[in-house]
Formats: C-alpha cells, structure tokens, sequence
C-alpha cells in the first residue's frame, strides 16, 4: 500500500510538472513585428517603424529616461544622416520572445549594426541589445544597449571633415 501511495505521488508530481506553460519562443507574432520593424528602420520608412507602437510606448536607448516614438525617430534620423549606408547583420542575428513570470511578453534581439559615414567613409560595427515589451501586439516598452562611442567618434569626424571642406571652399 505504501508503494502504491509512493508511485501515485510520484506520477502526479510528474505530471504536473510537465504541464509548465512555455515561455521560450523562437517562433511569434511578436518577433515577426521586431524584424518588420528593423526592416522600417534600415529603409527610414518612419510610418511603419511606429506603427508597432501603442500610443502610450515608452523607448529607452541607454538610458532611463523614455522617449516617445516621435522623439526617438527624429533623434535617429538625424544621426542616421551622418551614414551613407547602415543597417543590422543579415546573418547571426537571434531572436526570441519570453513570457516572464508575470505574464509580460518580451522580444530579445541581438545583432551587429554596420554603418559607413558619409564623408570619411570609416565603418562601424556595434553590437547591439534590444528587449522589447508587447502588450495586445503592440510595443509598449523597447529597451536598446549598445556603445555610443564609435558613432560618437564617427560624428564628430564627419564634423570636421565638413568643416574642412567649406574652410576650402571659402579659401578658393
């Protein structure tokens, strides 16, 4: 009788764990809108990079203060502007999406963004990190980490080969 008891115990502990929801997915909705959405982006086609937003999306690029979607746009194009090419890995990217303990639907994303400056012509490859909330198929929060340096150091080259080039011209 005890056996019985033993084996009965252990098979409806087995059972129950194997009813786990799961919370890993390489496959969704979701991730098909993070890659929709890098698509928009690498073509600056803005109308459809936001359409992945709630109205109330808070976007946050190493740092804690949130931007709206407008916002962040207009900060993207103007440093995009400084790039004659740019856009993410085509091979080596990974996604996935995870139900969190709460409930919460969150994409990951990693790749490598490569860009070329205009004038100088120097390439850049960042690693870059985005975490993504959905709620209702929308984006509710986005998260990026990536290093700033070399875009910043891109920048102020760009700057002053500019600034070099209209000393000539004003010189001629």
């Amino acid at each position: 009788m005890k056996k019985l008891f033993l084996i009965a115990t252990a098979l409806v502990l087995f059972i129950a764990c194997q009813n786990k929801p799961q919370r890993y997915f390489e496959e969704s909705a979701e991730i098909e809108t993070v890659k929709a959405g890098i698509k928009a982006y690498e073509a600056q086609d803005w109308t459809k990079w936001k359409a992945n937003f709630a109205d109330t999306a808070k976007i946050f690029h190493n740092t804690n203060k949130g931007a709206t979607p407008n916002e962040m746009m207009t900060g993207m194009t103007q440093m995009l502007s400084n790039f004659s090419s740019y856009g993410f890995s085509k091979k080596g990217g990974v996604s996935e999406m995870v139900i969190d303990k709460d409930g919460k639907t969150w994409v990951n994303y990693w790749n490598n963004w490569n860009g070329t400056s205009k004038i100088t012509e120097k390439k850049l490859v960042i690693p870059v990190h985005l975490t993504i909330e959905f709620i209702e198929g929308k984006i509710v929060q986005e998260y990026a980490y990536y290093d700033t340096a070399g875009i910043n150091k891109v920048i102020a080259s760009e700057i002053a080969a500019q600034m070099e080039t209209e000393t000539e011209v004003s010189e001629e």
